[in-house]
C-alpha cells in the first residue's frame, strides 16, 4: 500500500517503521526541520519524556486499556529496539515509589489504589529500610518504599533518533518542513500540493487542532484536542548510581527521577494543566530539584546541563483514542503515556489495517 503519515513524532515515526520495512511505500509530513533533536521551537512531545515505561504506575489516573496497552508494549519494546541498528537504552528493572514520613496518608490512597486496581503480580510490593537500600543504595532519608517490579525505561531521545533512521533506511520518504493544513480518507494536503495514498494516518498530536482563527470543524482536524505541559531536567551526576525509575509520592504532586547512560539522571513532573510553552518556571525548577535532592542527597553536586518544557496532547478524559475508517486512521490522545502505550497502538492499528 501508499501510505502517507501525518506527523513525525513518536507515533508517526513507529508507524513508518514498521510500515517501511513490511514492504510499504511510507511517506511522512512534518514542520520540523529534520528527524534530529530539536534546539528549539515547537516540535513533538516525544522528546520531552523520561521514557518511564509503568503500566502499574500509570494506574492511579488512567484505566485498564491504558494498563492492557503497557503491558503489550512492554513486550514488543525489546524486539523493536532489537531492530533498530543503532543502540537504545532499554531497562526492564521495575521501579520504586518513595514517599517521605509525614506524606503517608497521601502515599497511602495512591498505593491502595494500585493495588486495588493492578491484577496479581502486578500490585506494589512494600519494601523495608534494609531492602530499599539493599537495591538502591543512593536513596536515603526517612522514606516508605514499594517496587513495581514489571516496569521499565527506554531513552525517548535516542530511540527517536533511532527509529527515523531506521525507518528511512527500510524505504520510508519523510518530507521535513512541511506542515499538513488538512486531510481526509486518501488525501493529504500540504502549501504545495494534495498527495493522494491507499491510506492516511494523521497522529499529529497537538498539531491535529485546527488554528484558532479556523475553528469550524471539518476532516482536518481532531477535536478536543488540548496540549497539557511537562518540564524536565537533565543533570549530569557522575558517581549516582540509581538503578531504576523512582517516583515520589507528595500530596500536591508527582516528581519522577530517572537513571540514563552517561551518568545522567531526568527530573520532572508528571503533568501541568497548562499550554504555556514558555521556559521553566523558578517554582518549579526549586520544587523538582529539591524533590529529587530530599530523596538522593548525593545529587547536590550534580550540574543541570539542560531543561525544557513541551505540550503532551490529551483528550477530554485523558485516554488515547484509535479512530479506524476507510482510507483515515487517527491517534491522539495519548496524554503522558505515550513511551508506554505506543507500540501495542501501532500493533493494533496495523492489524486492523491489513
Amino acid at each position: 500500500m501508499h501510505i502517507g503519515i501525518a506527523g513525525a513524532g513518536l507515533l508517526g515515526r513507529l508507524l513508518a517503521f514498521e510500515l517501511a520495512r513490511t514492504g510499504h511505500s511510507v511517506e511522512v509530513f512534518d514542520p520540523a526541520p529534520g528527524p534530529q533533536a530539536p534546539g528549539a521551537g515547537v516540535y513533538a512531545a516525544g522528546w520531552t519524556a523520561a521514557g518511564m515505561l509503568s503500566p502499574t504506575a500509570e494506574l492511579e489516573s488512567a484505566d485498564e486499556n491504558v494498563f492492557t496497552l503497557g503491558l503489550r508494549s512492554l513486550a514488543l519494546w525489546p524486539g523493536i529496539v532489537a531492530a533498530l541498528g543503532q543502540p537504545v537504552e532499554l531497562h526492564q528493572r521495575g521501579s520504586l515509589l518513595v514517599a517521605h514520613r509525614g506524606d503517608e496518608g497521601a502515599a497511602r490512597r495512591v498505593v491502595e489504589l494500585l493495588q486495588h486496581k493492578a491484577p496479581a503480580g502486578h500490585a506494589p510490593q512494600a519494601l523495608d529500610a534494609a531492602s530499599l537500600r539493599e537495591i538502591e543504595p543512593v536513596i536515603h532519608g526517612a522514606l516508605q518504599a514499594w517496587l513495581l517490579p514489571h516496569e521499565g525505561q527506554i531513552h525517548s531521545v535516542q530511540a527517536m533518533a533511532a527509529l527515523a533512521h531506521a525507518a528511512a533506511a527500510a524505504g520510508a520518504r519523510f518530507h521535513w518542513g512541511l506542515t499538513v493544513q488538512r486531510l481526509q480518507a486518501g488525501e493529504i494536503h500540504t502549501p504545495q500540493e494534495t498527495r493522494k495514498f491507499d491510506c492516511v494516518f494523521d497522529v499529529r498530536g497537538t498539531g491535529a487542532r485546527p488554528a484558532p482563527a479556523d475553528r469550524r470543524p471539518h476532516d482536518g482536524f481532531t477535536p478536543g484536542v488540548r496540549g497539557v505541559r511537562g518540564e524536565i531536567f537533565w543533570l549530569h551526576a557522575p558517581g549516582v548510581r540509581l538503578q531504576r525509575p523512582v517516583r515520589l509520592l507528595h500530596p500536591r504532586h508527582r516528581v519522577y527521577i530517572v537513571p540514563r547512560e552517561g551518568d545522567h539522571i531526568v527530573v520532572g513532573a508528571s503533568e501541568i494543566e497548562s499550554e504555556d510553552r514558555s521556559p521553566v518556571s523558578l517554582r518549579s525548577t526549586v520544587e523538582l530539584l529539591a524533590a529529587a535532592h530530599s530523596i538522593i542527597p548525593e545529587l547536590a553536586e550534580a550540574r543541570v546541563i539542560h531543561s525544557e518544557t513541551n505540550l503532551r496532547p490529551a483528550l477530554p478524559d485523558n485516554l488515547p483514542r484509535v479512530e479506524q475508517g476507510a482510507g483515515l486512521v487517527r491517534i491522539n490522545g495519548l496524554f503522558r503515556h505515550g513511551w508506554l502505550i505506543a507500540p501495542a497502538l501501532v500493533e493494533q492499528a496495523l492489524k486492523d489495517l491489513a
